[in-house]
């Protein structure tokens, strides 16, 4: 599975890779996510549950970022186990393109996904993986989007707005990728 999609968030370049690269920021995006802890500035390790349809079940991932280009991109590669449900492997390259005051964050993703979520119909793994995506992108950009004002003290709760994406989102993306989008978490990632 090939997938690659950009979104723009409202937040400085250096703004928004720092936050990628928060754990506790990325585990409030994650839908399900009920840990994620870093082992080292490059290794990441995330407890999230997931249902697609039918099936639910709990994944773990480890994740490890490589070829570190700050604020502008990275690499993302990592694999996700949820027992009976399934498994993926995979990776993500994540760049940063300042876009006036605001960020386009883009991806590509590979992944091989095995066990009961591949057996699933597409459209259904789609439907999932669009409203994880959303829901991810939304809590995202709403934690570092910057106010229109530049006011410090007033958080802004804008949503970032999609741009073109193509391909899907197979929700153990979210436990491979973390932030791709760590879709991005990343897992990332959409259609």
């Amino acid at each position: 599975m090939d997938m690659t999609g950009e979104y723009r968030i409202e937040a400085p370049r250096e703004r928004v890779y720092e936050a990628l690269n928060d754990p506790e920021i990325l585990k409030q995006c994650i839908p399900g996510c009920e840990s994620l802890e870093k082992h080292s500035q490059t290794e990441m390790e995330a407890k999230v549950v997931a249902r697609v349809g039918p099936v639910k079940a709990k994944f773990t991932g480890q994740v490890t970022l490589s070829d570190l280009v700050p604020p502008e991109s990275y690499s993302i590669s990592g694999q996700g186990k949820g027992g009976a449900a399934g498994h993926a492997k995979g990776g993500a390259r994540i760049q940063l393109v300042a876009d006036g005051s605001a960020t386009l964050l883009q991806y590509q993703v590979h992944a091989d996904i095995g066990g009961k979520l591949a057996q699933l119909g597409s459209r259904l793994i789609d439907g999932t993986a669009k409203k994880m995506a959303k829901d991810f992108f939304e809590t995202f950009g709403g934690l570092v989007a910057v106010p229109a004002a530049a006011s410090v003290s007033t958080p802004a709760a804008v949503a970032p707005e999609p741009v073109a994406a193509k391909g899907g989102v197979n929700p153990m993306i979210w436990v491979v990728g973390i932030a791709v989008l760590a879709l991005a978490g990343v897992y990332l990632l959409m259609r």
